[in-house]
This record gives C-alpha cells, structure tokens and sequence, in this order.
C-alpha cells in the first residue's frame, strides 16, 4: 500500500514538472515573440536615410553650393567642366542675376555638363559696414542656407566653393569619409599665409578653398544665420561671417590640407611639388598664378593635370623619393605632377620642404610675410637646382600605370656631364591605381619607389610600391 501511494506521489509530482515545463516554454516563445516584433517596429520607423548610414559615402551624397556672379560665370564655367559629373552631383551656382546675353544659360549641351544656374536671393536688408569692401559678401555667405533650400534627401554633406575652386571629386569623398557625417563638422582649411589667417583667423575656412557641413550643422546653422548676420555687419567677407556663426553655434575647424586656398603668386611649383601627405581635394586661385604646366594657358595645365587625375586620382601629387646609388642622385616624385632629380643625395626632411619658386600675395610685416608650412630657398646657382621634368602622357594597361614625365627645357646653360641629371630625356614611373582605406587615410603613409636596374641612356624608370618596414633614407 505505501509502495502505491508513493507511485502515485511520483507520478503526480512527473505530471506537475512536466506542466510547468510547458508554461514556461510557453511564455519564453511569447516574450521572444514580443521582441522580435518590437525591434521590427522600430526598425520601420527609423528614416532610410538613417537605415542606410552604414553604406560608404558617394558623391551622391553631396550637395554643391558654388558662389560666383553672372559676369564671372561665363569665364570660369570651364573650370567646372572638369569636375562637375552631372549624372552623380546635386548642387547648384548661385548668381546674382541672369546675365544681359542668357544665350549660354540656354545652351542645353553646355548646361548639361555644368551645375544648374540659382538666382540668390535679395539680401538688400542685410547691413554691411565694412569700409571699401563688396557688400555682395552677404549674399555669397547665404549661399549656405540657399543651398541647404533647396531640399536635396540623402545628404550626409554639403560642399561650399567660389567659381574658380577646382575639386578633385573622389578625393574629396575619400576626406569626408574618414568623419562621422552624423555629427557637427566644419572642415576645410585656412590660407597658406600667415598674415591672412592673422588678419581674419587661425580656425577659418578660406572659402575660395572650399569647405563642407555636415548634414546636421547646416541645417541647425541655416535655421539662425541669418539673425547671425544682422550681428556682424563689420565684417569683411562671406567666409568671415560663416565662421563666426559656426562659433557662436560652439563649432571649430577641422583642418584638412588637401584643400587648399592657393594664397600665393607666380609660379607654385615648388607648393605643389611638396603636397602634403594628403588627398589632393582642391585648387583656387588658378587664373591668378602661373600655369602649373609650362608653356600652356592656366586652363590648359589644369586640364593636362586632369588626364593623371581620371587615370588614378588618390595618388595625384603625392610625393614619394627614393635614391639613385649609382649616380647619388636623390629623385623626387610627385606624382602626376613632376619628378626632381638632384645631382647629389639629400636628406629626405629637405626634399620634402616646398622650394620657394612662389612669392607672397602681398608685401607686409616679415612675420605677416611667414607661410604655414615648412620651405626651401632655391639654390642660388640654377645649375645647381634639381633637374625638372613635367607630366607629358600617362596611361592604365593591364600591368599597371605608366606616367612619363619630361624634361623642362630652360635657359640654363649648364654643363652636361655623364654623371648630370640635365642629360635624361624623361622619366618613366610604373605604380598601381591607389585605392586607400579610411584607416590608411587617418594613419597615412608616404610609399616608397626604386630605381629600376635597366634604366639605361636618356631614361630613368622607377616603379611606386608600398613601403614594407623600412626606411627611406641615403643609401
């Protein structure tokens, strides 16, 4: 009898577990259930702008603001042709008015290949104060709430230039993609010069360089700028008045040095030739310098830089050396651009100085006169400089890039000694398209070339590589 009461207990207390088991299944499902479709709510009620942060920013997530006026326009409009890709860019070129002849502005094959033609809007109510300046600044500086106006969906940035900004733009995606474009950012860069940056400041972007706001900062700061320009009717220009209302919102300057205001004169080899290690992402001021190419007009240099640009624009103007130890020569290449080549060794830090072949945008104080990089006076016997030779063809092919470079034929009657750069004819430079990461942009790198061995005669060829865990330096 006990031995059936006890069966029974057991069975009993078998049948509970069991039931208790199954509840408890029950409800882990339910609640499981429950979350799933809580996620799912809020999934769906996130904006696709928001679902699709994690793709890589394109162009197509830039929006355009180019300052100019109707008579400049018409001049600098080529400019744009050889950056502007009108399937993938969004933006526009704010204008005062329609011009007198608006022959050009109905040209649908011309348009077509250009950004599309705003009017600004009339800023006649604004104040403007400052004593012989253009009160026109007040409208180029609207520029930036015109543009945000305009209500483009999908923008992670907003690019802001003058009509004679050239952007390099893949380059310039590369640079805004190491920034979380979520965030508040001013980024650009200030004047080479010290005295201009003395003069307005240290932490403002120089617009003719060109600058970018985050999505989110320029749509807060479109919200009070105008107010913000009823404040500072002293100020000179557009870019003066966009950064203090960047500083009033708590906002400071990201500098990034592929932008670059091109405050100097004459001839820029020597900035160039020494480019920060860096994406190159825009040029200004090229109607007021020397062609960076040699005998050609301003547009025709820019647009013989643009066939390098198109075959591997990441690497365009980057520098690398590297040292002939047969004939000790120390050969610099930028590349795209030019090759130096010095007769003799030289330290790596000297050669990566910018030679002063430029002069000061204007005559000052010698401490106003100073430039915010590091320089190189030239020799002062011309034979004894480095041998120059110029971009002249390039090509892509299965194996790789080739760019061919020429000597520049000057004045100088130097001897020619076998032993003598000045006796090569060209230079031939071998390298593979540059396709950085967003960790080798915030790390960079300089790499590294050779000397190949059958170099021979009136050729010198060397080959880019990447650098392994070495060093560059005399051999």
């Amino acid at each position: 009898m006990f031995a059936e009461m006890k069966t029974s207990k057991a069975s009993s207390s078998s049948c509970f577990i069991t039931i208790c088991l199954i509840s408890v299944s029950f409800c882990t499902i339910y609640l499981l259930v429950l979350l799933y479709l809580f996620r799912a709510s809020e999934v769906a009620n996130i904006p696709a702008s928001s679902q699709g942060a994690s793709a890589p920013t394109s162009l197509e997530h830039l929006v355009f603001g180019i300052a100019s006026n109707r008579d400049s326009w018409l001049d600098r409009k080529d400019y744009a042709k050889l950056w502007w890709k009108p399937q993938k860019m969004r933006g526009c070129v704010f204008v005062e008015s329609m011009p007198d002849n608006e022959s050009f502005y109905n040209d649908s094959s011309s348009n077509s290949l250009l950004p599309p033609v705003c009017i600004s809007e009339d800023t006649s109510r604004f104040r403007y104060t400052y004593r012989g300046g253009d009160r026109s600044a007040i409208r180029v500086a609207r520029v930036v709430s015109e543009t945000l106006a305009l209500n483009h969906s999908g923008v992670r940035w907003f690019v802001f230039g003058d009509d004679d900004t050239v952007f390099f733009p893949e380059n310039l995606v590369k640079t805004l993609s190491k920034y979380d474009h979520e965030l508040w950012y001013y980024i650009g860069t200030n004047s080479e010069i010290h005295g201009q940056n003395w003069l307005f400041s240290f932490d403002m972007a120089f617009g003719g360089a060109g600058f970018a706001l985050s999505y989110p900062l320029a749509k807060v700061l479109a919200k009070v700028f105008d107010s913000c320009l009823e404040r500072y009717p002293h100020l000179y220009g557009s870019d003066s008045r966009i950064y203090t209302c960047l500083a009033e919102l708590g906002v400071g300057l990201t500098h990034e040095p592929g932008f670059h205001q091109i405050d100097v004169k004459g001839d820029v080899f020597g900035l160039l030739a020494a480019h920060p290690l860096t994406p190159l992402v825009s040029l200004h001021h090229l109607d007021r310098i020397d062609p960076i190419f040699p005998n050609m007009t301003a547009k025709q240099a820019i647009t013989h830089l643009f066939e390098a640009v198109n075959l591997d624009s990441e690497r365009v103007l980057q520098q690398t050396v590297c040292y002939d130890r047969w004939f000790s020569w120390t050969i610099s290449v930028s590349w795209g651009y030019a090759v130096q080549v010095f007769e003799n060794h030289q330290f790596l830090p000297d050669v990566l100085r910018a030679h002063k072949t430029f002069r000061q945008w204007k005559k000052g104080h010698v401490v106003q006169e100073g430039y915010l990089f590091d320089t190189r006076e030239l020799h002062i016997d011309p034979c004894r400089r480095p041998t120059i030779f110029f971009l002249d063809r390039a090509s892509s092919g299965e194996d790789g890039i080739e760019s061919t470079y020429r000597q520049y034929n000057s004045s100088d009657n130097c001897s020619l000694d076998v032993g003598l750069p000045k006796k090569l004819a060209e230079v031939k430079v071998f390298s593979h398209k540059l396709d950085l990461k967003i960790k080798q942009l915030q790390a960079p790198r300089r790499y590294c070339c050779d000397v190949l061995p059958f170099s021979q005669g009136e050729v010198l060829q060397l080959a880019i590589r990447e650098c392994k865990e070495e060093l560059i330096h005399i051999h």
